[in-house]
């Protein structure tokens, strides 16, 4: 649709220098979910790849399991004053007999949060559709920052507009398996998992999760629904998303720059065997932290 950015005129100020110039900025815009023509939530995203939004909100908020729990998702006529389609209501069909019961949420979710405390860690762990526990993945710590490279070089729109979240899948070969970006961490996550349900990939054994931004909560929660072990950030993981991990089993990466990372939780699926750092030897320091958002640093 061409809508993922948008033009404007800004004024830039440089060292003491005045320009005026048009500048790219990534578009934000309401997407309203409704299952069975009863809204679910409206998300604040990016448009784009707005089924695989879909699917993946409703897998990783235990609406859905499984890829023939839908029957069709579509567009439905959402206007503007124009009365032209603005591509911004989707409306779920069911496939008979898998209907579950759907409960509405009462606020807008914005392009900063994802559950927002509507799940505790708790109740995950014994609703969880897919267990990670037991999923034996290892990787080396090099593979992992390959796989963030990957990552980096393939965010157009971050490349463009130095606003967006990424977010890619990957499998134990360091093959890149889908990548997503939007204003919200959470839906590029959500488009990754919607992605793969889609493919009939769910559940996720034996793939790593990367994501451009902070690890926060939400991000684990949705990994470990979708059985996705590994999760690795960029930047730092909050105290919640650490304790999410050791509950639900998955690998917690935060900090990863370079040949640098945290691990924070499940440390045996981080083969450090072959690292001259491994435990028993001196501990590396902190990786430097970074202004912002937890994003690589935006375009000058």
């Amino acid at each position: 649709m061409g809508r993922r950015t948008t033009r404007v005129r800004v004024r830039r100020i440089r060292d003491g220098g005045v320009s005026d110039r048009p500048d790219t900025l990534a578009v934000e815009e309401p997407l309203e979910i409704q299952v069975g023509g009863v809204t679910v939530t409206t998300t604040m995203r990016t448009p784009g790849a707005d089924m695989d939004l879909v699917r993946g909100f409703l897998l990783s908020e235990g609406i859905i399991a499984h890829r023939d729990d839908i029957a069709e998702i579509r567009y439905c006529d959402g206007v503007d004053a124009s009365g032209a389609n603005t591509y911004n209501l989707v409306d779920v069909t069911w496939t008979p007999g898998r209907e579950r019961p759907v409960r509405p949420r009462t606020t807008t979710t914005t392009s900063a949060c994802g559950v927002c405390g509507t799940a505790s860690i708790d109740a995950l762990s014994t609703t969880a559709t897919y267990a990670v526990g037991g999923d034996e993945t290892t990787l080396t710590p090099a593979a992992v920052s390959a796989m963030a490279d990957q990552m980096r070089n393939a965010q157009n729109d971050f490349a463009r507009t130095g606003g967006t979240h990424g977010a890619a899948l990957f499998d134990l070969a360091g093959t890149l398996l889908a990548v997503r970006e939007d204003v919200g961490r959470h839906n590029a996550v959500d488009k990754v998992l919607g992605w793969a349900l889609g493919q009939d990939r769910v559940p996720l054994r034996a793939t790593v999760m990367m994501v451009s931004s902070r690890a926060s909560f939400e991000l684990v929660q949705k990994c470990a629904v979708a059985g996705v072990p590994i999760m690795a950030a960029v930047s730092a993981p909050s105290s919640l998303a650490v304790q999410a991990g050791e509950t639900l089993g998955v690998t917690v990466v935060g900090f990863l720059r370079g040949a640098s990372m945290n691990v924070y939780s499940h440390h045996h699926r981080i083969d450090v065997s072959a690292q001259s750092g491994s435990p028993g030897g001196a501990m590396s320091p902190e990786p430097p932290r970074m202004a912002g958002s937890g994003t690589d640093s935006p375009r000058t």
